[in-house]
């Protein structure tokens, strides 16, 4: 899974939008033209009004030529979205300075720049502009104008209130920055397993829909070649047949004949999408995806029991590439043997997997299915450079659930050591056809063809 990560299908997702960062600008501006507006004319208080103007004019200039400079889709890159912010957070510093510092209950705004930064930016960038937060946050605890307030009243708030406010604005800071970093992480690492499941998926898919266009490749070529059939006739009989040429023709004739037997084998791929040759019972299924594993040195033992009829199910890329993960994964940790259990009722179809080796450790067995959780310790059996990115497990999981199974991961109960992973199907979708139920006549011929294989 190495090529997948090498995509980095997230990595251009997660930066900031211009048109986003623009209009999260004019609101903050058209907010801090509300307050201050509403404290010098409604309220009445004094407060440096001229140069709150030209602070907040600035932020409207930027958005002017942000907008000028580039499309409203266009993503930022890191440097120029953590400048862009950096500016937010001194803009809003220099309101503040001129409003009372940490005073102003408008302070905790600092803390919008530094959840953007957060869910859109890098670690690093998070980290610097919380710091560049605290540092402005404690300049202001000391060195601001005065908090604007009724004319005469001087309002003077106790020293250790403010220092409680600047406590506040460093714990949200921080509280804040790993909140959303993380919580737009896991969302991200979300978003990318996704993708490369329908990448891994749409590459099997892939395979299976070869046949149809050979078959219309034939289908096109018939036309042609019967063409050609006609004028090879046509030669062969004006031509002497003792000529020269006479042998030529026979052979153009013989190649041609052999172009049609080629086309016809072709041309039936793409008719028989739904015939039984497409089917395969349950033990068959379980075959193909074992039969690669067998050359590894370890011991593979198949057992079978159920009541009625073998399930027969049709055959799915995402079945097979999920079963197929679950048993190399078995086969990296197992000892000296992987156990495959395979059950079938009239309700259910179940498929269990075992393997001898340590199982899975607690720390890891509680998030299993995630992406970007990797069993794969230091000592594992490698039998290749891939893997290791933890996606193996998720897209496993997520094809087999797509197909109505439900997947459980366990280890094997003590003293017994090994993990056991459980794949159930309910039998009505793990046998599907165009009605949702199988007919008599459908059923006869699948207990033949059963049968047929056995013998065979």
């Amino acid at each position: 899974m190495r090529d997948l990560a090498d995509l980095n299908l997230g990595g251009r997702a997660r930066r900031l939008r211009v048109d986003t960062i623009v209009r999260l600008r004019w609101l903050a501006v058209a907010g801090q033209l509300l307050a201050i507006l509403t404290t010098y004319f409604g309220l009445g208080f004094a407060l440096p009004l001229g140069l709150c103007f030209v602070a907040i004019s600035a932020s409207a200039w930027l958005n002017i030529g942000l907008r000028l400079r580039f499309s409203a889709s266009y993503r930022l890159g890191d440097r120029l979205a953590l400048f862009l912010l950096c500016y937010d957070v001194l803009q809003l510093s220099g309101l503040l300075y001129l409003t009372g510092g940490l005073q102003n209950p408008f302070a905790m705004l600092f803390l919008a720049p530094v959840m953007i930064a957060a869910v859109s930016l890098t670690a690093t960038a998070t980290l610097l502009l919380g710091g560049l937060v605290v540092a402005l946050a404690s300049h202001l605890t000391v060195f601001h104008y005065p908090l604007p307030w009724m004319a005469g009243q001087p309002l003077t708030l106790p020293t250790l209130y403010v220092a409680g406010i600047w406590i506040a604005i460093v714990l949200g800071t921080a509280f804040i920055g790993i909140y959303a970093a993380r919580v737009a992480d896991e969302a991200r690492r979300l978003s990318d397993a996704l993708a490369a499941t329908e990448l891994v998926l749409a590459r099997e898919q892939h395979l299976t829909q070869l046949d149809g266009l050979a078959a219309a490749a034939a289908h096109e070529l018939g036309t042609p070649l019967a063409t050609i059939t006609l004028v090879v006739k046509d030669l062969a009989k004006l031509l002497p047949a003792d000529g020269e040429a006479a042998a030529d023709v026979a052979l153009l004739a013989q190649e041609v004949q052999r172009c049609r037997t080629i086309l016809g084998k072709l041309a039936s791929l793409g008719n028989d999408s739904a015939s039984m040759l497409d089917r395969m019972t349950l033990s068959h299924l379980v075959e193909e995806v074992v039969a690669p594993q067998r050359d590894f040195g370890v011991s593979i033992d198949i057992s079978k029991s159920g009541d009625g009829v073998e399930p027969v199910c049709q055959r799915n890329p995402g079945i097979l590439y999920g079963l197929g993960n679950l048993v190399e994964n078995a086969i990296d940790f197992a000892t000296t043997r992987v156990a495959i259990i395979i059950r079938w009722g009239s309700a259910q179809v179940r498929l269990t997997i075992e393997d001898d080796g340590p199982g899975f450790r607690p720390e890891v067995l509680a998030r299993l299915g995630d992406p970007y959780i990797s069993t794969r310790g230091p000592d594992r059996r490698a039998k290749s450079e891939e893997g290791g990115l933890g996606l193996g497990l998720f897209i496993a999981k997520t094809l087999l659930e797509r197909s109505g199974a439900s997947v459980a991961v366990s280890n094997r109960p003590s003293p017994e050591t090994g993990a056991r992973i459980s794949v159930v199907w309910p039998r009505h979708l793990f046998e599907p056809n165009e009605s949702g139920t199988k007919t008599d006549d459908e059923k006869t011929l699948i207990e033949a063809y059963i049968q047929r294989q056995a013998k065979g």
